[in-house]
């Protein structure tokens, strides 16, 4: 059975599977089969690589250091059974970064999460707009990372803010997307109600001009409130430029 002009016309706007139609009671096979290889192209992009040394020269020409770390899972399926390994740092980078302090100013985290397909894909092109902008102390490049992984690192580098770009867990329709996460005053043992969080960074979700719009106003919010999280509502002035 064709599915109804009125369910055709929706799916101009949207990816979601809508109107599929039906055979008896089932999907029709295209359907199905469409779900399936969704579903697998999905659990690939969670296993991803994540080329860190790539990701780390694209950020060179920014001007601003940038630095490597790593979480305690170490490898990719250690990172999957033990989240809480992915949201810890190696002590011995920790150490590291103590030395590299940025006081008072604000770390870009860049974390493979998980979907590493999505953060080396849209990381640059949103860094690239953030960075003139914004009092950046350091970008700081984490492998096996999750997102309570910045907390460590803010806290290592004395930053005023973390801004946490990681990629985020993989659907059926978007195998890869971005999330920005931003905590104020990062340390060790920060909650996620304590976060603000911009979802599906992309082309064809939010663009990278109006997250950085968004995030700029959120770090400017912030820094008058001294908090993120639930303490921090989303109150931006519709008509606000994105950044180009």
């Amino acid at each position: 059975m064709t599915a109804p002009t009125r369910w055709q016309d929706l799916r101009r706007f949207t990816q979601a599977r809508v109107g599929l139609g039906r055979t008896g009671h089932a999907v029709p096979t295209a359907a199905h089969l469409d779900f399936q290889e969704a579903h697998a192209r999905a659990r690939d992009a969670v296993w991803s690589a994540f080329d860190g040394d790539r990701l780390a020269a694209e950020c060179a020409g920014l001007g601003v250091p940038v630095l490597r770390v790593a979480s305690l899972a170490r490898d990719r399926r250690e990172f999957l059974l033990r989240p809480d390994l992915g949201r810890r740092i190696a002590e011995a980078d920790a150490t590291r970064l103590a030395g590299e302090a940025a006081s008072g100013r604000i770390v870009l985290v860049v974390a493979d999460g998980l979907c590493a397909e999505g953060v080396q894909r849209h990381a640059p092109a949103l860094l690239a707009r953030l960075v003139p902008v914004i009092d950046v102390g350091a970008i700081v490049v984490a492998e096996q990372a999750r997102v309570a992984l910045g907390d460590a690192v803010g806290e290592a580098l004395d930053a005023a803010a973390v801004v946490v770009l990681i990629g985020e867990r993989p659907g059926l329709s978007a195998t890869d997307s971005m999330g920005a996460y931003i905590t104020w005053a990062p340390r060790r043992g920060r909650t996620d109600a304590e976060r603000n969080c911009i979802s599906n960074i992309r082309p064809a979700g939010l663009g990278f001009g109006d997250a950085a719009a968004k995030l700029l106003w959120l770090l400017g919010a912030a820094r008058a409130l001294g908090a993120t999280g639930v303490a921090l509502k989303d109150e931006m002035p519709a008509g606000i430029l994105p950044t180009p």
